[in-house]
């Protein structure tokens, strides 16, 4: 069994400016870059409030992911590790996760505590567009 070592060049990430994708489109959210990407946003935000020890995080993960896909090009998705960035929960008063907030225009527009079938979100989602 061997040992490798992996590093990347920044430089060769494909990555939006500000950010970093967390993977299916959905963009890497953290104190320091929520208010470049999420509240200057010309488009609708939807960031989901979630730990890596939160089981119903976890469950809503491919929900969130499929509502990217669906989004694509109308509104950002990112998603915010709370154990990794306390200050901008703190600020929107996130007492509990999984949390969905919709922003638009640099204002939270909606919020979703706990797991939801995905057309909630929808429905929520759909009443910013257009």
């Amino acid at each position: 069994m061997g040992f490798y070592t992996v590093s990347l060049d920044p430089s060769r990430v494909d990555a939006p400016v500000g950010g970093i994708m967390a993977g299916n489109g959905i963009l890497e959210v953290t104190d320091s870059n929520f208010d470049q990407d999420v509240l200057k946003s010309e488009t609708p935000v939807l960031v989901d409030f979630w730990a890596t020890w939160c089981g119903p995080c976890r469950a809503i993960a491919p929900i969130v992911e499929e509502l990217a896909k669906d989004y694509q090009g109308r509104v950002k998705v990112g998603k915010m590790d709370v154990d990794n960035n306390s200050a901008t929960p703190m600020r929107y008063g996130v007492r509990g996760i999984p949390t969905l907030l919709v922003f638009k225009g640099g204002q939270v527009k909606e919020q979703i505590v706990g797991y939801v079938p995905k057309e909630t979100i929808q429905k929520a989602i759909d009443k910013h567009l257009g």
